[in-house]
């Protein structure tokens, strides 16, 4: 089916085209309501690219400011580096020194335990046994030095031990501290380098998005320009469109979310949703009560007004430039082929919907490809 009215839309364009050739001259009250539509749409779109000059220069100075926290942080970057390298070359040192200390207590160790050893095997009373060995009271001088000087070697061994594995120890609490703080450093400049990247890429993501709305901007300005120009010339000189001319006609495009709903109603079936026949819908199903008047969107022609499969009792107008709004699942339609419709003008009336239940079934196709209506019909919230 989705072919065949392909084909349809095809030559409905080809039928609009032969029916402009054979238009009535357009009224005068109608061309001027036609120019203070496009004019008023021009004020809305021209207020639309002052906001957006407005925005930009808003953005500018914020990408001026992203660009300075972005060298911010580069030197944070740089600054944590350093940190790091210093933090390293600590822990080089520190590891060292713990290699130092462990080899000056593995030297001490064979000493320290001979010594205990003898000691173990003189008993607890190994000073006294040396002092009552002597036989006089020069010997007994000669032994008391020996003993004190025993004693204190044996103090300062067994202190010098305790010092020794009290420095591995605080070398080694000392290494992890560095660790630590190494990790942090690291961690740190990671989440500086990852917040700069960040800002580059808001950087250039906002600079297109801005650009590429300001020149659909500009497009959509240009093309409705060109159409109250022709009008306006309309006016100015005082005559109606000839037999063969174009008749007056304002763009679909620069009129984006600026429709009026063809019937009011709720969306009971949003776009892309699939339908009863198991593919994606090209349009939306709203509801409203049987025989409520449908409404045409846009000015344009009615490129076909009949029965089709699929959609009911089915109006297309053609808005030119190969714009379409589709009006299907209708109860009565109320204009015929060939026919010029004007904005709000009824084009039928609401019938059953696919689904079942009372609604009319809207389409849009801007260049013959569908689009979703919601994003062209005026914002409003839904019951």
């Amino acid at each position: 089916m989705g072919v065949r009215f392909s084909r349809l839309l095809a030559g409905c364009a080809a039928l609009t085209f032969a029916a402009h050739a054979l238009a009535q001259p357009a009224d005068q009250a109608q061309t001027e309501a036609m120019a203070a539509r496009a004019a008023a749409r021009l004020q809305t779109l021209q207020r639309e690219a002052e906001r957006l000059a407005s925005e930009e220069r808003t953005l500018l100075n914020e990408l001026r400011r992203l660009e300075v926290d972005r060298e911010i942080k580069a030197e944070e970057v740089r600054r944590a580096d350093a940190q790091v390298r210093a933090v390293s070359a600590q822990m080089a040192a520190a590891t060292d020194e713990m290699h130092a200390l462990q080899q000056r207590d593995e030297a001490e160790r064979p000493l320290l335990r001979a010594r205990l050893v003898e000691i173990y095997k003189m008993g607890d009373a190994q000073y006294l046994k040396l002092l009552l060995s002597a036989s006089d009271l020069q010997s007994i001088g000669q032994a008391t030095r020996t003993v004190m000087a025993l004693a204190a070697l044996d103090r300062d061994r067994i202190l010098a031990h305790q010092r020794t594995m009290s420095e591995l120890q605080a070398g080694r609490r000392d290494l992890e501290a560095k660790r630590t703080e190494l990790e942090s450093l690291r961690a740190a400049s990671a989440r500086a380098q990852a917040d700069a990247e960040r800002a580059a890429q808001a950087h250039d993501s906002r600079i297109k998005e801005i650009d590429q709305r300001r020149d659909l901007n500009a497009q959509l300005i240009g093309e409705l320009a060109a159409a109250q120009q022709k009008l306006q010339s309309m006016l100015r000189d005082s005559r109606t469109t000839q037999a063969g001319d174009e008749p007056a006609a304002l763009p679909l495009r620069p009129f984006k979310g600026d429709l009026e709903w063809p019937v009011d109603g709720s969306v009971r079936r949003r776009f892309g949703r699939t339908s009863a026949s198991g593919s994606p819908s090209n349009g939306i199903e709203v509801a409203a009560e049987t025989g409520t008047p449908v409404h045409a969107v846009h000015d344009g022609t009615v490129a076909f007004a009949d029965t089709f499969s699929g959609f009911g009792k089915l109006v297309i107008l053609d808005h030119g430039a190969r714009t379409f709004s589709l009006y299907g699942n209708l109860l009565e339609i109320g204009v015929s082929k060939g026919a010029h419709v004007n904005r709000g003008a009824p084009v039928g009336t609401s019938g059953a919907s696919a689904t079942g239940g009372p609604g009319v079934y809207f389409e849009l196709r801007i260049d013959g490809q569908p689009v979703d209506p919601l994003q062209w019909l005026k914002a409003r919230k839904q019951p």
